[in-house]
């Protein structure tokens, strides 16, 4: 495996990994090809096989811990459904040879592989935050198989842990870890964690299993916000009469507030504009959008400037344009993980996502070990409005925007 290219962060990684450990790394740092490093040099060789071996059947009700002197276990690697789709994996595997892969599919798909004994599993991008049936199937492969996680953003909160820490045998379930740390509000209607109790066994636990790729990129990232004017007596009466301007019919909740100030902001032509104009500067970019309205108004821009425009969303998944000039319209939800570029130097936002994770994700689609470019822009078209600077405060404060906590406070 010496000829295998790695950068000394990926090795200093790969020698620190174990069963049940948590890779983190920045947004592409070459996690991918760093567990597939481990896989074949730990796992595959401790066991004595190599990649493209012939295998005799892994015996069944072996425990988890039982590999050294058998066949090497079989590779299933559980990423999202865009990486499955796109084959990055196969190609990230490619260098390696004849890997024994059992099956690469996306989160989705998890319980399929709920029963799988005596494997060992690579988690791709963290999913197992909650208490919910990813988590729990998860827990249960983590039981019967060697694993290891990448993610780039490992928890929040405590309680973003407890899956990984029942899946390493800290705690028997999540009872068993609230009971021990956990202090919740007293007289709240549901249940609100006021504190966390005897902290330190969890700083513990946590460093037990947590693996820091420690890099320094060589690039340099330039953000830039620009201001764009917005129709404030419409805002008025969107958010004094509870109207919706759009299908003139009152406003029901927090969320329907929120998309109609969104809408507003979000529409304006001269936001439309100033997109216009970063593309004249950068003809290729990447544009990330929330909502469908938006794409309507990005594919007429790029008919206007007479560019090359592809798409990736929940309907279209077109590769990257090739040419001198190229929009790609990405969709946050269906696009902001899981892929790379190294073909632009640009992401435009066109607007902001509710979460920060997301933001970050979609940042680092162009910040890759192998782009050519040392100098990266980031330009985020927002606005002077209320619901823009709500969002935008929560994303510079690493946290998710609250629709019901901006509808209670917001005012005209």
């Amino acid at each position: 495996m010496n000829d295998i290219p790695l950068y000394p962060h990926q090795r200093e990684a790969v020698n620190k990994l174990h069963n049940g450990a948590i890779l983190c790394g920045g947004v592409g740092t070459g996690k991918s090809r760093t567990a597939l490093y481990y896989y074949v040099t730990k796992v595959l060789g401790e066991t004595g096989s190599s990649p493209g071996a012939s295998r005799p059947a892994l015996a069944e009700n072996r425990p988890q811990d039982a590999f050294p002197g058998a066949a090497g276990p079989l590779l299933y690697i559980i990423t999202t459904a865009r990486k499955r789709d796109t084959k990055d994996w196969e190609k990230e595997a490619e260098p390696f040879g004849d890997l024994p892969i059992g099956a690469i599919d996306s989160w989705n798909n998890i319980t399929k592989y709920a029963d799988i004994q005596n494997a060992f599993f690579i988690f791709d991008e963290q999913r197992v935050v909650g208490y919910g049936k990813w988590s729990k199937t998860f827990i249960r492969i983590a039981t019967r198989n060697q694993w290891i996680l990448l993610t780039a953003t490992p928890g929040d909160t405590w309680l973003d842990y407890i899956p990984v820490f029942i899946a390493n045998g800290f705690y028997r379930n999540k009872t068993d870890f609230t009971s021990r740390h956990v202090v919740y509000r007293r007289f709240a209607k549901y249940p609100i964690v006021d504190r966390f109790v005897d902290t330190g066994i969890l700083v513990k636990h946590r460093n037990d299993i947590l693996v820091p790729m420690k890099f320094c990129k060589q690039t340099v990232p330039h953000d830039e916000v620009l201001w764009c004017p917005f129709d404030k007596e419409k805002q008025r009466t969107i958010l004094v009469s509870r109207w919706d301007i759009f299908k003139d019919e009152p406003i029901p909740d927090a969320g329907g507030l929120c998309l109609c100030l969104r809408r507003l902001v979000n529409s304006d032509p001269a936001r439309v504009q100033m997109l216009k104009g970063l593309i004249l500067q950068h003809p290729k970019a990447i544009v990330f959008y929330n909502f469908n309205y938006e794409l309507d108004l990005l594919r007429e821009a790029a008919r206007d400037l007479d560019i090359c425009c592809a798409e990736w969303n929940g309907q279209k998944h077109e590769p990257l344009p090739d040419g001198k000039r190229w929009m790609y319209l990405v969709q946050y939800t269906a696009g902001a993980e899981g892929w790379n570029c190294t073909a632009t130097d640009t992401i435009i936002f066109f607007s902001q996502n509710y979460s920060y994770k997301i933001m970050a994700q979609a940042a680092g689609r162009i910040d890759r070990l192998n782009t050519p470019y040392t100098d990266l822009y980031y330009y985020h078209l927002c606005s002077r409005s209320s619901i823009d600077l709500a969002i935008r405060r929560a994303i510079k404060e690493k946290r998710n925007f609250n629709e019901t906590l901006f509808a209670g406070g917001a005012q005209s």
